[in-house]
């Protein structure tokens, strides 16, 4: 019995008593008004309902549901295949006082991630964790696991955790590809906006090719535009292709608010599959440096063109002193086109991410020959690769 039953029973229990000196009502007065009671209570029986009120109604009978649409089956697919494989990332900051001594672990931030195998290895974004004391990792089973940081990419937003959680808890995550993604393509992203886990929203790839800045203020190329709707909390979480793979790891919007205004940014999977293999292998992340901004890779196809077209070259850099050229205007107004990269050291280059992919392969200080075609002409270049200022 919960309390307002009880309540309306004790009330209705409880008869106030007649005040002394007041005096019964007529035997037959009470009868006739019984009597009148009776004869309009049968009289709107045989009527109908009073009121409005139908002692015989029913539930509705449910309609029948048909068959679901193909983009919902798609969704629901995509979201079952995947959902045991994304996470829930805590960053906790420690208070300490005046002493140094620990007294609390605060929540800083919280984003997403997912399992990238089932050795504990988890990929989010390095700005989720960065600054960081402890950090949690909550699986799909809503087990917490405490999460220790194996390597970061500042320059790329990435950033591998390892949990000591039984294998039977890390599905992997299956990988796609992104280097022959289309505009219009639907997607969708799973992730915990505002801590609200396990949540899957849709849209298409709004733009290719975009640029953002990253921590430490350096530029992240080749990044991938959505409009599936992301708010805080779904950093680091995957951004999927219809068949349920990782395309991209959702990283950034652009908002005046900072809540979702239509615009997402997710970096290409083909990106993070080479970023990570080199962190877990303890190999450390040092990039020379080109100097150079490259043209997006779909404009570049459209013109029937292989390569990572040179658009601008910085000054004082490995590309200037090597006589590298970007893309420019001449006097008559006329683009002409820079550098078109087609092969780093003898390695094919189609994209941007295979020219970085191609050169990250060589350490700083090294001499490597670029092969370039200027003016419908191949030729090599060496260049002295620099640091990254």
């Amino acid at each position: 019995m919960n309390d307002k039953r009880s309540i309306v029973i004790a009330s209705a229990a409880r008869q106030p008593r007649r005040p002394a000196g007041v005096s019964q009502f007529p035997a037959w007065l009470v009868l006739g008004t019984l009597a009148l009671v009776l004869v309009i209570v049968l009289t709107g029986a045989q009527r109908g309902p009073v009121q409005g009120y139908s002692q015989g109604a029913q539930p509705r009978p449910i309609a029948a549901r048909g068959q679901l649409m193909v983009d919902e089956e798609v969704a629901i697919k995509a979201f079952h295949l995947v959902s045991a494989s994304v996470v829930f990332v805590t960053n906790k900051q420690v208070n300490r006082d005046l002493f140094h001594l620990h007294t609390a672990d605060v929540e800083e931030d919280a984003g997403s991630g997912f399992v990238w195998d089932p050795n504990g290895y988890i990929v989010t974004n390095y700005h989720v964790v960065q600054n960081s004391d402890v950090v949690q990792v909550t699986l799909g089973d809503q087990s917490i696991w405490k999460a220790k940081r194996v390597g970061t990419d500042p320059e790329k937003d990435v950033a591998v955790l390892k949990i000591e959680a039984p294998a039977k808890l890390l599905p992997a995550i299956p990988i796609g590809t992104s280097s022959d993604l289309q505009v219009g393509q639907r997607v969708f992203a799973i992730g915990n906006p505002f801590g609200y886990d396990q949540t899957l929203t849709s849209g298409v790839i709004s733009g290719l090719g975009r640029e953002i800045t990253g921590a430490g203020n350096r530029p992240i190329r080749g990044v991938i535009q959505t409009d599936a709707p992301m708010n805080p909390g779904n950093s680091g979480g995957p951004l999927l292709d219809s068949a349920g793979r990782v395309i991209g790891m959702n990283t950034a919007i652009l908002s005046p608010t900072g809540a979702y205004a239509g615009i997402g940014f997710a970096i290409p999977i083909d990106c993070i599959n080479w970023i990570v293999p080199e962190i877990i292998s303890g190999r450390a992340v040092a990039r020379p440096n080109l100097g150079i901004t490259t043209a997006p890779d779909h404009l570049v196809h459209r013109l029937g063109l292989d390569g990572a077209l040179i658009l601008t070259i910085s000054p004082n850099t490995s590309a200037e002193k090597a006589g590298l050229r970007g893309t420019r205007r001449d006097d008559s107004g006329k683009i002409v086109l820079g550098d078109l990269i087609v092969a780093v050291d003898g390695e094919p280059v189609r994209t941007t991410d295979d020219l970085f992919r191609a050169v990250d392969k060589h350490k700083v200080g090294e001499v490597v020959p670029l092969t370039i075609v200027r003016e419908g002409k191949k030729m090599d270049v060496p260049v002295h690769l620099d640091p990254l200022p």
